[in-house]
């Protein structure tokens, strides 16, 4: 099993290595590949969601991979396969699977929300339950994992079910200008089909670790995460009783690609990445944090204490417009726990400021805040 981790890391580097300054989206896919779970790409278009995921499939060597781009007229025959002719004569209603997403190993789905209510109920199903039916038809996917992409969230409440089939929710952004000479060396490379050796693994490789993910001890951590569940929905995060099941495997696959076979504290990085939206990035990341920072285990995952180096602009403009909402008037309960729980992560933030004039000018607005809060309770 050791070797079969390492194959699946070698995947993984070479991956980042194509792709400069998206360590932690490849990290995450890798997690979800293990934990056999969905992932979520949200970002603008030219940000490389749909190339990351298409090369990280391609390393799969006995692998099939299917790739559709949805748009609101998308037919099921489209996704799934066209009923069998042949069959359809003898009476049967047969859908002819070859080269679909049913017979996949790796699904991505582009522009998710496109989906219509004629595909929804089979592709709901398909998501949670690996599970293709269609009339008295049932199949058991070997999808090794689904992936959906989107520039936008969705705004239609009955696209609320399909967004929370995607248990990991990574935001792909633009790379940061300091990378973006590397980034165009890079693409030069990839533009051009330059010959690099890539490296593969096998499915049932694959099946393997994530079996053996099952199996990985989550007592070490398991007190800390249920009180960061409850955390959380005291938040106003609203995590299902089927979501905090499954993400306990997301936190076991963190251990399991560190060659562990318990969970430690910094395992809950994952935990970063269950937002529903944009505003909750920063409270996830700011509670999460502070869940993970005493954990110095030198095996801990890469990802799990990637502090970015804040812009102390924008900590402060954030900052200000904590303390304009709070001056505003009457909050509600759980709107004074998102205040305080946002102003717990610009504190945080504020720790990794490098000029110090700046960092302590922000430390005291910041605890003239809290005096505020304070007097108001």
């Amino acid at each position: 099993m050791t070797q079969n981790i390492e194959k699946l890391n070698k995947v993984l580097t070479h991956v980042k290595e194509t792709f400069v300054g998206k360590n932690d989206v490849v990290d995450l896919l890798g997690i979800c590949l293990l934990a056999r779970e969905n992932a979520f790409l949200y970002g603008p278009p030219g940000t490389a969601k749909s190339a990351i995921v298409r090369t990280l499939a391609k390393t799969v060597k006995d692998g099939k991979n299917f790739e559709y781009l949805l748009t609101r007229f998308t037919e099921p025959n489209e996704i799934f396969g066209p009923f069998d002719i042949r069959k359809l004569k003898e009476g049967e209603l047969l859908t002819n699977t070859e080269g679909m997403m049913p017979e996949a190993s790796m699904v991505f789905l582009d522009e998710i929300f496109n989906a219509n209510s004629a595909i929804l109920n089979s592709l709901l199903m398909a998501l949670n339950e690996k599970v293709f039916k269609r009339g008295k038809e049932t199949k058991h996917l070997p999808a090794l994992m689904f992936v959906g992409a989107s520039n936008v969230l969705p705004e239609d409440e009955a696209l609320n079910a399909l967004f929370d089939r995607f248990l990991i929710r990574i935001n792909v952004d633009y790379v940061n200008p300091e990378l973006l000479q590397q980034v165009l060396l890079a693409g030069r490379k990839l533009e051009n089909e330059e010959e690099t050796e890539t490296p593969e693994i096998l499915s049932n490789e694959i099946k393997e670790l994530q079996n053996l993910c099952k199996t990985i001890d989550l007592r070490p951590i398991y007190e800390v995460y249920l009180n960061t569940i409850i955390s959380l929905r005291n938040t106003g995060i609203a995590i299902s009783d089927r979501r905090a099941v499954k993400l306990q495997n997301l936190i076991a696959a963190s251990a399991l690609i560190c060659g562990r076979n318990e969970a430690i504290l910094s395992d809950l990085w994952v935990l970063k990445h269950i937002w529903d939206t944009e505003e909750q990035i920063e409270i996830l990341e700011g509670i999460i944090n502070r869940t993970i920072e005493k954990d110095e285990n030198p095996k801990a995952h890469p990802q799990a204490l990637q502090n970015k180096t804040p812009n102390p602009e924008e900590v402060m403009k954030d900052v200000q417009i904590l303390m304009e909402k709070w001056e505003s008037g009457i909050l509600s309960y759980e709107e004074q726990n998102v205040i305080k729980d946002k102003l717990r992560y610009l504190q945080t933030r504020c720790d990794w400021i490098k000029n110090s004039e700046q960092k302590q000018y922000i430390q005291q607005e910041i605890e003239k805040l809290w005096q505020k809060i304070l007097q108001s309770v």
